[in-house]
């Protein structure tokens, strides 16, 4: 064990936040913390690092084991200039490769008698520098700084001339070339590119000492964590896998806490009738045996009310009327902002139940194509059709759709005037914003309450065609989860720019790739779009060579030929979990009314009808364990 976290309490003022943490993190174990905002994540590692007192608890490091520390918010600045800052991390070596150099400085003018033991102490110090790593550190800093996209010529720039985020990846480059022990840190991806993030994802994978990271990427922490600490509600459940076992792992204790905690108020209920009765006879010995019961009922362990009760968005999208087949044709348009070429003669087609999410790097227009379709920018040439009974409905990440002026109440009735009043309050509080909230104004909410306030018109609009424009920013995670939900359950058609891969991972069957090459296609969710792309460079190289085929063609001969294969194991698996959670949700039925048998008068002084029903009961049990384990199995090849 290299971390203990023991029973950690902090509260500012009247607000507790966080309650009773406790984890451990063994050797080389890659943790990651999460829950929605506010719930003491980033308070959890500054109370780990030393930074924040705790109110009680303690937080115990192996002894000797190094630990280091990035901030979402970090300002250090260690040296003149990039290379500097991170080489610096390596003082003990900068120490030892200078005392070397002095050393070697001083051959030239020793006796012959003093040679022998100079030298012996040399290749001592020489020795230890190598195993210590001082050939290489220089190049591992080098090659640390280019995985975080600075190009070679950043690397004498002074540091007082970085932005705040420049600062931040300077001093996760540092951190990672001090190779500590332990690493804690604290939105490491803020202030990264697509490619730095994905080496990241590498580097950390392969990183020999322990990682605790908080991270809002759910795609990033699903392939780093190997553990989840999850801080929501005010409770730290830990679990072991990674973000999408997790989700799994938290639906199955939920139900079953659910389950308990219903058993457990059904008993409490039955216990005090069971108390009442035997007080109403009125004799001394009913009497003595209500206050026994009455007691045992007393030293009970009640358990707290779900989290299903605490707030949370929720979201339902339906479609007015169908559309045709073809929806949208966007043929040979060009696009350019005053001198500057966005893009040149693109052309794609959305057709009745695709789901396309557009991927690019940063300025090669994936908004500009979405504000071309919804007329909110004028193109050069080309031309865009939507087909026959198609109606739009535009999320905009910048919310420009919203009216600065108008409550939030006033914004849906003013967008959807023949609501009632009980429908507009009713839509509201289904997106969280209950009693007086709905007359906050739209110039005073947060990035998270806009997003939430967009996404209620939307609902409400029932179209056929949702156009997203970084739809899952701002939200919090369990959001973006009932968002996802509602998108995978939604009849109609969906076009939209994210870079939250795992939104993208679990809401797209077509991938558009947007580069200076134009479009190139890939059917399938985001992990098929990058095993298809390894597979189509391996391949496409050497076969436009010798046959003259764009990448662009292989790409679609390789996409339409598996999707068959894939859409039907998927049909299979899909299949496989519904029957698999129907006989779960049968045995689990089975199991309560066996409860209630065995609390029947009649049945408690039956010992062999007892002896049944408990035979009954672990049969359940057995087949139920049985289940859950081929459920995650078959969830996890989804």
């Amino acid at each position: 064990m290299l971390l203990n976290v023991s029973h950690i309490y902090k509260s500012f003022g009247e607000d507790s936040i966080i309650k009773d943490a406790t984890f451990t993190v063994d050797e080389g174990s890659k943790v990651a913390i999460v829950g929605n905002n506010g719930t003491g994540k980033s308070t959890l590692l500054k109370i780990i690092i030393g930074d924040l007192p705790a109110d009680d608890g303690e937080v115990t490091l192996k002894k000797d084991a190094t630990m280091g520390y990035l901030a979402q918010y970090q300002e250090d600045a260690f040296g003149s200039n990039i290379l500097d800052t991170v080489l610096g991390a390596r003082e003990d070596l900068l120490s030892m490769e200078k005392k070397l150099a002095e050393m070697e400085a001083q051959m030239s003018s020793l006796s012959h008698e003093e040679m022998t033991s100079f030298m012996d102490s040399y290749h001592k110090l020489q020795h230890q520098f190598d195993l210590m790593g001082g050939y290489t550190f220089r190049s591992e800093a080098v090659g640390i700084l280019k995985g975080l996209g600075f190009e070679q010529e950043d690397f004498e720039k002074s540091m007082n001339e970085l932005s705040g985020g420049q600062k931040t990846r300077v001093s996760l480059g540092r951190l990672l070339a001090a190779s500590p022990d332990l690493l804690l840190l604290d939105e490491p991806i803020n202030h990264l590119d697509l490619k730095s993030i994905m080496w990241l994802e590498g580097y950390l994978t392969a990183y020999k000492g322990a990682v605790v990271i908080v991270a809002h990427d759910r795609y990033f922490l699903d392939k780093i964590a190997d553990h989840v600490v999850d801080l929501s509600y005010g409770k730290t459940s830990v679990y072991t896998g990674n973000y999408t076992s997790f989700v799994a792992q938290k639906e199955i204790a939920q139900l079953t806490y659910e389950r308990s905690y219903e058993k457990q108020q059904k008993e409490i209920e039955h216990q005090k009738a069971v108390i009442e009765k035997l007080q109403s006879f009125n004799r001394e010995k009913s009497i003595k045996r209500a206050e026994s019961r009455k007691k045992t009922l007393d030293k009970m362990e009640v358990m707290d009310a779900p989290d299903k009760d605490m707030p949370k968005m929720r979201l339902s999208l339906e479609i007015e009327k169908e559309s045709g087949k073809d929806v949208l044709d966007f043929s040979h348009v060009t696009k350019s902002y005053d001198d500057k070429n966005i893009f040149t003669d693109l052309s794609f087609e959305v057709h009745k139940g695709d789901r396309i999410a557009i991927l690019g790097d940063n300025g090669t227009g994936k908004t500009t194509i979405l504000k071309c379709i919804n007329g909110l920018t004028d193109f050069e040439s080309g031309e865009i059709r939507f087909g026959a009974n198609v109606t739009v409905g535009y999320y905009d990440q910048e919310q420009q759709g919203l009216t600065e002026s108008n409550t939030i109440f006033s914004e849906l009735h003013d967008a959807y005037p023949f609501l009632t009043e009980t429908k507009v309050r009713n839509t509201l509080a289904a997106f969280m914003f209950t009693e007086d909230d709905v007359f906050k104004r739209i110039s005073d909410l947060s990035g998270g309450e806009r997003g939430r306030v967009s996404l209620a018109k939307l609902m409400l609009s029932k179209s056929n065609l949702l156009i997203l424009d970084e739809p899952t920013n701002h939200l919090d995670m369990d959001s973006k989860q009932m968002l996802e939900e509602a998108l995978n359950e939604y009849d109609g058609t969906l076009l939209y720019v994210s870079h939250d891969r795992y939104f993208v991972n679990k809401t797209a069957n077509m991938i558009l790739e947007l580069s200076d090459g134009g479009l190139t296609k890939y059917l399938g969710n985001y992990d098929e779009y990058i095993a298809k792309k390894e597979q189509l460079y391996g391949a496409a190289s050497s076969e436009a060579s010798n046959s003259g085929v764009t990448a662009e063609e292989t790409a679609a001969k390789l996409d339409y030929k598996e999707q068959k294969r894939i859409e039907a194991e998927k049909r299979k698996i899909q299949n496989r979990i519904s029957k698999i959670e129907k006989e779960i949700e049968e045995l689990e039925d089975k199991k309560a009314k066996i409860d209630e048998e065995f609390v029947k008068p009649e049945n408690m002084t039956n010992s062999a009808k007892l002896n049944e029903l408990t035979a009954e009961q672990n049969e359940i049990n057995d087949r139920l364990e049985a289940l859950y384990e081929e459920w995650e199995e078959a969830s996890s090849l989804m």
